[in-house]
């Protein structure tokens, strides 16, 4: 069960019905050394673009792909904006660009630890995002990889938990951050919405696979396995399964919907959680 409201430092409750909470990040941009705005070294352009779709879905902007009447979807009340000062307060633009071949770094996988010895900023000022540059056979079949925070929540242990000393953030393969023209279902940025929801604490709607449970958000109709594409089924309690909600593995074109529960869930995080709630004082932003 979620909370429907949430406890502040001073032990009041505030409810999150007219805050907005603006979160810094910044995209650690991993290519080859090709020009910018050539190979897996997006533009700027395409980046930012990113980020108005970002906030285009978690705000549920009208007259955008991120609108819906859905009656359980809901205005999140998060936006992201890119970092405007680097770790040494130097002005940025929220991107910092690494040529890989100007680093040898140890093997370790496709996980935050191996990205991390790039470039990792402080989690508690930053949300670090990875672009990976992965082989083209990887397009479609590995699209992001996300950390998630450990609060009282129930399924938190669902989520990929960073052990002591682990770095956080979300890796997100460069073809699939943004929109672009590639034949794949994962191509109009929804890689990056769905990722930053596990960052925010939020289950995939089937959850631990268990009708009872799942993501404990009660208006997610109830679903014991994974949903992808654009198939739609029933659920555990004969309900049509929702399809279009961003924590599905749904085709980008049809994902519009975070649930009021899933909203609530996220804002406790936020306010709860000590690195995430330590994202809301950054000073990297202006605000």
């Amino acid at each position: 069960m979620l909370l429907f409201a949430c406890t502040k430092d001073d032990g009041t409750t505030k409810l999150y019905e007219d805050d907005i909470f603006y979160l810094p990040v910044i995209i650690h941009v991993l290519h080859n050394g090709e020009p910018i705005g050539e190979g897996r070294n997006l533009s700027s352009t395409r980046i930012m673009h990113q980020i108005t779709l970002l906030n285009n879905d978690y705000r549920r902007k009208i007259g955008t792909r991120g609108y819906n009447e859905h009656p359980n979807g809901g205005d999140s009340k998060i936006e992201f904006v890119l970092a405007q000062k680097d770790p040494d307060g130097n002005s940025i633009d929220g991107i910092n660009r690494i040529n890989l071949n100007s680093m040898e770094v140890e093997q370790m996988g496709y996980n935050q630890n191996h990205y991390a010895q790039y470039a990792y900023w402080n989690p508690n000022k930053y949300i670090n995002i990875w672009l990976t540059p992965l082989p083209l056979e990887a397009n479609c079949l590995v699209l992001g990889l996300s950390s998630g925070p450990k609060t009282d929540l129930p399924g938190t242990d669902l989520l990929a938990i960073p052990k002591k000393g682990d770095a956080e953030g979300i890796l997100i393969n460069t073809v699939h951050f943004g929109e672009s023209d590639i034949a794949c279902h994962a191509n109009l940025g929804r890689t990056l919405t769905h990722e930053i929801g596990h960052y925010l604490g939020l289950l995939h709607p089937w959850g631990n696979g268990v009708c009872s449970t799942n993501d404990y958000c009660l208006d997610t109709p109830a679903v014991d396995s994974p949903v992808f594409g654009r198939n739609t089924f029933l659920g555990c309690e004969g309900e049509m399964v929702m399809i279009s909600n961003y924590m599905n593995f749904s085709e980008d074109e049809i994902m519009n919907v975070f649930t009021n529960d899933q909203i609530k869930r996220m804002h406790y995080v936020l306010n709860n959680h000590k690195g995430r709630h330590a994202l809301l004082s950054s000073k990297v932003i202006n605000r």
